[in-house]
């Protein structure tokens, strides 16, 4: 009698446990509204949300390769398209493996305001099981791949200001200590739990800065930087002399076309799930482009009398890296705002300061991303709307709102700008010093791909 009774009473306690149709229905609204679930759920991928992760990441993925690398490669001189090639795809190999080793765990486990910790180093514990803190219905090994793809593009965007005249091995090892030094401890700050400068989740942040997809983490950081490397290493050889087309303007329109695509997948892919956010997102990057071609094209009709591919190309790209900061915050009508200013700035900033100051930014890295990521950092304090993201509802930003977040911004790209700027003249300072950053002079005249590779883009 009385085992029967235990069994009968465990088989209640059993019943009573299972959750209700109540907690499974809250679950299931939860997962549309990208809530954190409370009931059978919990701690369960959902679907849609982390195939859509898994899809973001392949989509970043594809703007460096082969995005990035063929509209760099049709920029160069012929002599020189698969040194640019290499170069992003070595970047790939280098930063993916240290992410893997340990940038994952000090860009975003938790830790000091300012450097994660190590506890994740090596992916350990990084299971399909979503991490809150970041997603909860991503799982958190899909997130760490997705933001894999950010620190990977992000170094690579240097290689356009550089082009022809560095050394692969010189750039290699700069790439590896500047993603360490700069990349790692910025995205804490920006985007960790706890992070310094993170404004939408740490209500401690000495600085409340926004920064949805990187203005500041990826194109602040690698624009100011190229600005710097190339100063440093000097112009290429005839620079201002002679002229220096790119060999292949069909390569360039391809790689923008892929740059553009995965760009939905960079921006959109940053609200970490398939919600409202993420479309709103989607439809500003999409505007923002618009804007920013359109605009290129109409002041080189006026100014030079016809509009070039290469202008094209140059708009879309400086309005896809300026609505970057601002893309999951701002409406329609902000989107196309921030669009036209990235066509002026840019344009600007690409033919008369380039041509002012005399500096050999080879394929407008600073032009186009540090220009647009600095004026679309700013314009995001300016325009960031909570009906658009009710995330900037949270107490401690919403009285910045549409006041003074735009002087958190400055605070921020301002801090960041000058971190960057001195960790990478220190660092050529000591690399030219130990191997030399830049090749010879026949070997410039040769060309990389063959010098520095073995290979050849192209038979004669």
């Amino acid at each position: 009698m009385c085992s029967a009774a235990l069994l009968l009473i465990a088989g209640a306690s059993a019943t009573a446990a299972e959750p209700g149709v109540e907690q499974r229905l809250a679950d299931l609204e939860a997962y549309v509204r990208n809530a954190a679930p409370a009931g059978p759920l919990q701690g369960q991928p959902g679907p849609g949300h982390n195939g859509w992760m898994m899809v973001s990441a392949g989509l970043v993925l594809f703007m460096s390769l082969p995005g990035l690398a063929l509209f760099y490669g049709g920029l160069v001189r012929r002599k020189n398209v698969l040194s640019v090639l290499a170069q992003c795809l070595g970047l790939a190999g280098l930063i993916g493996v240290m992410w893997w080793a340990f940038g994952y765990s000090v860009s975003f486990a938790p830790g000091s305001p300012f450097l994660g910790g190590l506890q994740w180093s090596w992916l350990s514990g990084v299971q399909a099981t979503p991490n809150a803190d970041y997603g909860p219905w991503v799982s958190h090994n899909v997130f760490a791949m997705y933001q894999m793809m950010f620190a990977i593009i992000t170094p690579a965007l240097i290689v356009g200001a550089i082009a022809e005249r560095m050394r692969f091995s010189a750039l290699m090892v700069f790439c590896v200590a500047w993603t360490a030094i700069v990349y790692f401890p910025v995205t804490h700050m920006m985007w960790g739990v706890g992070g310094w400068m993170n404004g939408l989740w740490n209500a401690k942040a000495a600085i409340r800065a926004i920064d949805f997809a990187g203005g500041i983490v990826v194109h602040m950081t690698s624009g100011w930087s190229a600005l710097a490397l190339c100063l440093l290493l000097g112009p290429r050889r005839g620079f201002g002399r002679e002229p220096i087309p790119p060999h292949s303007m069909v390569l360039c329109m391809v790689g923008t076309g892929m740059l553009w695509f995965g760009w939905y997948g960079f921006n959109a892919g940053s609200a970490v799930a398939a919600d409202k956010i993420a479309a709103n997102a989607f439809t500003a990057t999409t505007l923002s482009a618009l804007a920013g071609l359109l605009t290129w094209g109409v002041l080189e009709r006026v100014l030079r009398g016809r509009p070039s591919v290469l202008g094209l190309c140059s708009g879309a790209v400086a309005g896809l890296a300026t609505i970057t900061p601002a893309s999951g915050f701002v409406t329609p009508a902000g989107a196309m705002v921030i669009g036209l200013l990235a066509g002026l700035s840019t344009f600007w900033a690409c033919s008369w300061l380039k041509a002012r100051f005399r500096y050999d930014d080879s394929l407008d890295t600073f032009g186009v991303h540090a220009v647009g990521g600095t004026v679309g950092t700013v314009m995001a304090g300016v325009l960031a709307s909570a009906d658009i993201n009710p995330n900037l509802s949270a107490e401690w930003i919403q009285p910045l709102v549409g006041k003074s977040l735009w002087w958190e911004q400055v605070k921020a790209g301002g801090l960041v700008l000058l971190f960057s700027v001195v960790v990478t003249v220190v660092l050529y300072r000591v690399i030219d010093r130990l191997m030399g950053c830049r090749v010879s002079e026949d070997i410039e005249d040769q060309g990389l791909d063959l010098a520095e590779h073995g290979e050849e883009g192209y038979t004669h």
